[in-house]
């Protein structure tokens, strides 16, 4: 029997200060506030994504499109202040959008929809933050740890090859890979 603080509405939300404060000071040394408040955006947003995926089966929209938005608010002042960064980090940025949300398209498309559209989208909005080395360290880990999570549901007897999990919170592992080892 679950207890009411896990039945409460947020409850899954309560790791999220944990990770934002382990973010902040493994970078509490880095001279980069920039690249430390997209790291920051970028798990807030992985994170109810992953929650709302497990919850609903569903990533929504507005929550992709507010992630896009957020990121484009934020690349703003940096092409006023910093020009030449800027250009930079919005290429690897679109390159991070495109190969990202290209490669998850292109296995939507051939898997007949095995592949939620929402894990599509947030592969794309991912590769927007963490530019396309991120997004496939992502997209890598996340995959691999999805598949290894699958195979024991299936060996276990647990699901069937065609019934479908949630991957955003894999790809949340990924992510906060990337944050944590990589950037």
């Amino acid at each position: 029997m679950m207890t009411k603080a896990i039945q409460s509405p947020a409850f899954p939300y309560l790791g999220l200060p944990i990770i934002v404060a382990g973010i902040l000071f493994l970078r509490a040394g880095s001279t980069d506030a920039f690249i430390t408040l997209l790291l920051l955006l970028v798990a807030v947003f992985g994170y109810i994504a992953s929650v709302t995926d497990i919850k609903a089966k569903k990533i929504p929209n507005k929550l992709i499109i507010s992630m896009m938005a957020s990121w484009i608010v934020i690349m703003l002042p940096k092409i006023f202040w910093d020009t030449d960064a800027a250009i930079a980090i919005a290429a690897d940025s679109a390159l991070g959008f495109v190969i990202g949300g290209g490669l998850f398209l292109l296995v939507y498309i051939i898997s007949r929809k095995g592949l939620g559209g929402g894990d599509v989208k947030l592969v794309a909005a991912i590769g927007l933050y963490l530019g396309y080395g991120g997004v496939l360290s992502v997209m890598l880990v996340g995959t691999i740890l999805g598949s290894l999570f699958s195979l024991t549901l299936i060996m276990a007897k647990k699901i069937g090859r065609k019934d479908a999990i949630p991957l955003a919170p894999f790809l949340y592992i990924g992510l906060l890979f990337v944050c944590f080892v990589v950037a």
